[in-house]
């Protein structure tokens, strides 16, 4: 259960469509955001929740109802939520993308998100999506297929949400600091466990039968930090990735990076005892970023009948010169489950051809200001040598649809300025040197509709060569192929998979190496791609995907609702989608 700190605002509402069962519903909750206080070490924290738990409240629906969600804003924080992997079909205004989709809900304000969930199942995840907030404005969206359809699998004895977050004993105002501070503990569904001394006898239970399968539905909405998941004794078998069903997988240890979720079916086939299961961070980065705690965090299977005064049985953990190998090898071991639900063949004609390096870069440091970045430089986020900078005056998407200028500029790159050993960067040249520092600017890609669209992501190591999740709004996407070094053109694209890849909305990019993503820009809007540890937002390892308009009403964007919230009170704005108002400084 998650930490309950008081009754709960929320009561699902369902109204069927018509009187089948097998029909669509209209799912309703109310979110409640305020601070309250919270205790899941040893001291006491005042925190923003949604109706005042952590993690917040499980959302469950079925494919094709439309989730209605009333937020009303009592903290004292902007907020906006975003549905993490919903692929928003036709809804694009409810993506809940803080200054790209809408401006933020403000202090004593509300907003209702409604948006259909089509063409997908499985587990995703609901979060804040104003920097840092999600640490603790989180919670589970479950996605069950329609009534009398199976699941791909066995029916699973029982379902259990396991929801991984990271924690600071600290206000988390103090998260908007450069560099990050390092979280103080882990906790699985609100509970931090016997690995610290306040939290000895607090840890998740999960009571089984022998002989049952369960189904894990595991999401990590840790802040900032890729997690390994492991259970002592027992293999899981992967079902699912981010809400898209695989191939049977067995294995006995999984990584997840923040944002990513994995459903994987637990037979409770051991001998009558109890064991543990824990989480421990994936550090891929090298010294010059702080790294979190390495101890692991532990819930608990218990077994029905066992001796409760038992010691449970533990595991160890990937850790040390492993780690990148065991991630890597689970990672890229998935596939999709070829002719499964929402299954589709991978396009083979592509009409977009990106090559995008990421990383960290620098920004250089203010006259008469003491930086701790690399050469007292400051940190920046770079994707091909681009720093996205936040619109702050109106939403990207806005902009676009009333043609608004002076917010963003259409000429992302499709490629660095410059060829480079990206793996192994060195500076031998100004150019090289002027790589570190990348140009400030809120650019994007245009695409047109339904063309289909490959990347290369290719891991730079010019400050630290770390994974990095990254994370397509409105999509998934395919994942052809993980490698490590500089991704040949040649010898790599022979190795792609473009029979049965993994499909996901946000993958891990190997540290020092490269992913090959696909995916068809058939959702009409303005779509964020970025890393999703929330300490490089800031950072601005971020571009935005416009894509344009079909032939159709129906493959169109709409206007916004009328109670988008909104960042300015000039009406000349929202006058007419022709408008042309400049917002330029």
């Amino acid at each position: 259960m998650p930490l309950l700190i008081q009754a709960a605002f929320f009561v699902p509402l369902l109204f069927f469509f018509s009187s089948s069962l097998a029909t669509a519903a209209i799912v309703e909750h109310v979110f409640q955001v305020k601070s309250v206080v919270v205790k899941p070490l040893c001291k006491k924290q005042m925190i923003p929740t949604v109706n005042g738990s952590l993690p917040g409240p499980t959302i469950n629906v079925r494919e094709g109802d439309t989730l209605v969600v009333h937020v009303i804003n009592n903290s004292t924080y902007n907020i906006t939520i975003h549905w993490h992997g919903v692929f928003q079909l036709k809804s694009p205004w409810m993506d809940g993308a803080n200054m790209i989709s809408q401006c933020a809900i403000q202090p004593r304000n509300n907003f209702t998100y409604r948006f259909d969930i089509i063409g997908q199942e499985g587990t995703l995840l609901w979060h804040a999506h104003v920097v840092n907030l999600r640490a603790t404005l989180h919670g589970a969206l479950i996605i069950r297929p329609r009534s009398g359809r199976p699941y791909p699998f066995p029916k699973p004895y029982k379902e259990v949400p396991l929801v991984f977050e990271q924690w600071w004993d600290a206000d988390i105002e103090l998260l908007n600091s450069r560099p990050a501070p390092i979280s103080d503990a882990y906790l699985i569904n609100g509970l931090a466990g016997d690995s610290y001394p306040c939290s000895k006898n607090r840890m998740f239970k999960l009571e089984v039968v022998q002989g049952k399968t369960y189904l894990l539905r595991i999401i990590n909405a840790a802040l900032n930090t890729h997690l390994f998941f492991k259970i002592a004794s027992h293999n899981v078998t992967v079902v699912a990735v981010d809400a898209a069903y695989t191939t049977p997988y067995v294995s006995d240890v999984m990584v997840l990076t923040p944002g990513q979720t994995v459903d994987a079916l637990l037979t409770a086939n051991q001998p009558i005892g109890m064991y543990y299961m824990s989480i421990s961070p994936y550090t891929s980065a090298n010294s010059l970023v702080p790294v979190p705690p390495s101890n692991p965090i532990r819930s608990l299977i218990v077994y029905e009948g066992a001796k409760l005064t038992a010691s449970p049985s533990s595991s160890v953990m990937p850790s040390g010169t492993n780690a990148i190998p065991t991630a890597h090898r689970f990672s890229s071991n998935i596939t999709s489950l070829v002719g499964g639900p929402y299954w589709t063949p991978v396009p083979s004609h592509v009409d977009e051809k990106m090559f995008v390096t990421m990383g960290l870069g620098l920004n250089p440091c203010p006259p008469e200001t003491k930086c701790i970045g690399p050469f007292g430089q400051r940190y920046a986020g770079s994707l091909n040598n681009r720093t996205f900078v936040m619109p702050e005056t109106i939403s990207l998407q806005e902009a676009y649809f009333y043609n608004i200028s002076g917010v963003y500029t259409d000429d992302f790159p499709d490629q660095p300025p410059m060829k480079f050993d990206y793996a192994n960067f060195s500076v031998r040249t100004n150019s090289e040197y002027m790589m570190m520092f990348p140009e400030r600017k809120t650019s994007v890609k245009t695409l047109k509709f339904n063309s289909t669209v490959e990347i290369v992501v290719q891991n730079t190591g010019i400050i630290s060569p770390e994974s990095h999740p990254m994370h397509l709004h409105g999509f998934n996407f395919y994942v052809l192929g993980y490698g490590f070094g500089n991704y040949d053109p040649i010898r790599d694209a022979e190795k792609l998979n473009l029979v049965n890849p993994q499909m996901h909305n946000t993958v891990g990019v190997p540290p020092g190496g490269w992913v090959v993503l696909r995916f068809k820009a058939n959702n009409p809007g303005a779509w964020m791609f970025h890393c999703h540890m929330d300490a490089h937002l800031p950072y601005g390892i971020i571009m935005v995907f416009i894509v344009q308009n079909g032939p159709t009403p129906e493959t169109s964007l709409q206007p916004p609702p009328s109670n988008l919230p909104q960042c300015t009170s000039d009406p000349t704005i929202y006058e007419s989608p022709t408008s042309n108002v400049d917002l330029s400084y």
